[in-house]
């Protein structure tokens, strides 16, 4: 299937019948469940309410970890397709001093487990390798509601419905499905993203793309940070992240790039003009993306017929671990709904049973500890380096 052939306008219909699974959102984690259960010959159908998969781009670079993401991808049958996706070089990292001063620098040796891809050229062969009409686009859900005995009608915007037997919550932040479990609701992280693009950096963006060099580049401080990847088409990808309340980024008129990109510069004051250039240099508008997050620890019951996977069961800031976690969440519950073929109360409480306590973990340490940091006086250039040492103890 090409993705782009599912490019269609989306007219009200009459309720379709009951479907076996019904997956909200297509997503990377969604996406894998969808082809999990292909693979194992289920029915699928996921309702996602973009209009067409080139409604709005897909983000930026992936790291995809061979501990969750990859093993995603093989339960998937994918790897080939990964692997001719994998963007060499970009698992490089640099972590600069705020004067510009390198003090890590690691090439990227083809040995790293974390290996780089555009989001958005994952999320197209996830798409290809469904059967046409899987995804139904332009369904954005408006509720849903129990109706007994495991079954759910989940109701759409333009008035129409459908019932299933097995609902799937794979609807990020403000999932519309997570009600059905759980009052719990996200709440504010206390950082947030202004992102914004170089292009055509080596020769446009001289100074900035010596510093950000092959793969990666962060450049930390108490309450701020500059991070910056290198993507595919010698693009730049700055992401700042500032501690900073909601409220002082709503002052901020985003409609006004100029005034927004000098408010937020002003933020690196005395910093080097290569990492600062990053910023005032940006051939894009600034956005600005808050940071939302869920209990770290968040259960519920299991409740007959329905249950949530990625952001839509444990939102974290962004950690590296939140597209592999989905797309590992999506793998694990297609791979016990194909185990339980006659149950899927036993299916959905093994799935359930496993990803508590791996998204709590992954939360704990990875989300956690940098969210802490970031205000503290040990948010420096060394204290960084000294917790990528830890990380790779862990994995070791």
């Amino acid at each position: 299937m090409n993705s782009q052939d599912q490019n269609q306008s989306h007219n009200p219909v009459p309720t379709p019948a009951p479907t076996p699974v019904t997956i909200i959102g297509a997503g990377l984690g969604g996406l894998t469940l969808a082809r999990v259960l292909h693979v194992h010959g289920i029915p699928v159908t996921v309702y996602e309410a973009e209009s067409s998969p080139s409604e709005r781009r897909q983000g930026g670079l992936l790291d995809i970890h061979d501990y969750n993401g990859q093993l995603a991808l093989k339960a998937a049958d994918l790897m080939d397709e990964f692997h001719a996706i994998v963007l060499e070089g970009r698992q490089a990292m640099r972590v600069l001093d705020r004067d510009g001063s390198v003090l890590m620098d690691k090439a990227d040796d083809g040995t790293g487990g974390r290996p780089e891809v555009q989001r958005g050229e994952l999320r197209r062969i996830l798409l290809d390798s469904l059967p046409d009409g899987t995804v139904r686009w332009g369904h954005k859900v408006t509720g849903a509601r129990a109706l007994g005995e495991g079954r759910h009608e989940v109701t759409f915007a333009d008035g129409g419905s459908v019932v299933t037997g097995l609902l799937v919550g794979a609807d990020g932040a403000w999932s519309r499905v997570r009600p059905l479990l759980t009052a719990a609701a996200p709440e504010y992280a206390g950082t947030s993203f202004v992102e914004t693009y170089l292009y055509e950096a080596d020769t446009r963006h001289p100074a900035a793309a010596k510093a950000v060099g092959g793969g990666g580049m962060i450049a930390p401080a108490p309450g701020a940070e500059i991070f910056a990847h290198r993507e595919s088409g010698d693009t730049l990808h700055t992401y700042v992240i500032l501690s900073k309340p909601q409220d002082w980024f709503d002052a901020i008129d985003f409609t006004d790039p100029a005034a927004a990109t000098a408010r937020i510069a002003a933020e690196f004051e005395g910093w080097a003009p290569e990492l600062t250039a990053l910023i005032t240099e940006g051939d894009t508008a600034p956005v600005m993306r808050p940071h939302f997050t869920l209990p770290t620890e968040l259960r519920w019951d299991r409740v007959p017929g329905v249950t949530l996977i990625g952001d839509a069961a444990h939102l974290t800031a962004p950690n590296g671990e939140g597209a592999n976690l989905a797309m590992l969440d999506g793998a694990e519950l297609g791979k016990s709904l194909a185990a339980h073929p006659d149950d899927i109360e036993a299916a959905l409480t093994e799935y359930e049973q496993a990803m508590f306590p791996r998204s709590a973990e992954a939360a704990a340490f990875e989300g956690a500890k940098v969210l802490d940091s970031i205000d503290s006086d040990e948010n420096t250039a060394q204290g960084l380096i000294d917790m990528f040492n830890e990380f790779e103890k862990r994995q070791a």
